[in-house]
């Protein structure tokens, strides 16, 4: 490999760590509910990644990367075998305290479902990947990834009731039968 390619290849990935950050950070910060942990996975998914680099596919760099992802989390929660609690909430700015608020109360309901749940619900509806793509990015089947989710979605819905209607109110008492 000539000086040419390498800073090629070099300029390529520093361009797709720029677009590809944003998205890997949100990923791994719902994987696993703390910003510094977040950060770490990223930085060392993308370690990996540029390790492979030469082998990695321009259109399908943000999906290898997510998989490298993905399974880091999976190798480092093994070796920890327990979980991990979140100890702070995300950092807030006074503008957006509300949407801070919601986004802790999200990462705290994900850090209740057991891993590969979690892993499911954030890739599937989160990152909006399809069944197909989900499974090959865990390296599950897709009976496991529909599995998984259809039990995640159920835990997180009893967790979080959607609010009730008052059918007693005044303004309805009259017209409810």
């Amino acid at each position: 490999m000539g000086r040419g390619d390498k800073a090629e290849r070099d300029v390529a990935f520093a361009t797709f760590v720029e677009q590809a950050t944003p998205s890997l950070m949100r990923t791994a910060w719902l994987l696993t509910g703390s910003t510094d942990a977040a950060r770490e996975l990223v930085q060392a998914s993308l370690v990996k990644t540029y390790a492979a680099w030469h082998r990695v596919r321009a259109d399908e760099a943000l999906a290898y990367t997510r998989r490298v992802l993905v399974n880091h989390n999976t190798d480092t929660w093994r070796r920890r075998r327990g979980e991990h609690l979140v100890a702070d909430a995300p950092e807030r700015s006074h503008h957006d305290s509300q949407r801070a608020d919601h986004r802790d109360e999200v990462v705290r309901l994900l850090a209740t479902l057991p891993a590969q749940q979690r892993r499911v619900v954030v890739l599937r509806y989160y990152s909006d990947l399809s069944e197909q793509a989900t499974a090959e990015v865990l390296g599950i089947s897709v009976g496991a990834v529909k599995s998984a989710a259809s039990r995640g979605l159920a835990s997180l819905r009893a967790a979080y009731p959607p609010p009730s209607t008052e059918l007693s109110s005044p303004a309805t008492e009259g017209s409810i039968r």
